[in-house]
């Protein structure tokens, strides 16, 4: 299947009727041998799923909160993006490209929007929580302008929604001033 890129880029809020979609497209990204097709696939750390339908439709439905959508020309969804406004900052989640997509510049295009829309809501940083484990993720974040906050969270393994770590793993805070 050959899908084109538009470059106009066809972001959109996502709907309750996209979570289905949504849901192959993340899980698809991160986890299981599908991921391992692009550079950001997770499976070799976590076992299980990245997210589910429900989760999906608490991001769309929550106050301050939305999920993003790239869409190509045919009207499928090739990338995405969850963003949570909590106080003067955006909190940048789950960005997601279709795995034989990566390395086209779609993230880092998502990535700006997701600036825009932190103007349009007055927050002056976005910031995210990345696997201290996926260096390379976490390198390719710093090369676009996010800092290492120091700041480290434990991964909730205690909760099979976000998977089934295969060793002990731990968040490190990224986070971008735009002002």
């Amino acid at each position: 299947m050959k899908i084109t890129v538009d470059p106009k880029m066809k972001i959109s809020k996502a709907k309750i009727s996209d979570v289905a979609e949504l849901n192959t497209l993340v899980n698809s990204a991160y986890r299981g041998e599908s991921s391992k097709i692009g550079w950001t696939t997770e499976a070799d750390l976590l076992d299980g799923i990245r997210v589910d339908e429900e989760r999906l439709k608490e991001f769309i439905k929550k106050k301050d909160s939305m999920i993003l959508k790239y869409t190509d020309n045919e009207n499928r969804i090739i990338c995405c993006v969850h963003l949570e406004k909590h106080g003067y900052k955006l909190y940048l989640g789950m960005l997601t490209v279709s795995p034989e997509l990566q390395g086209m510049g779609i993230g880092k295009a998502m990535m700006k929007e997701a600036e825009v829309q932190a103007k349009a809501v007055n927050c002056s940083a976005v910031y995210m929580s990345v696997i201290t484990d996926r260096s390379v993720l976490v390198n390719w974040y710093i090369k676009h302008g996010y800092k290492n906050t120091g700041v480290k969270k434990p991964f909730p393994s205690h909760d099979k929604r976000f998977g089934i770590p295969k060793k002990p793993l731990e968040f490190i805070l990224l986070e971008k001033s735009i002002l």
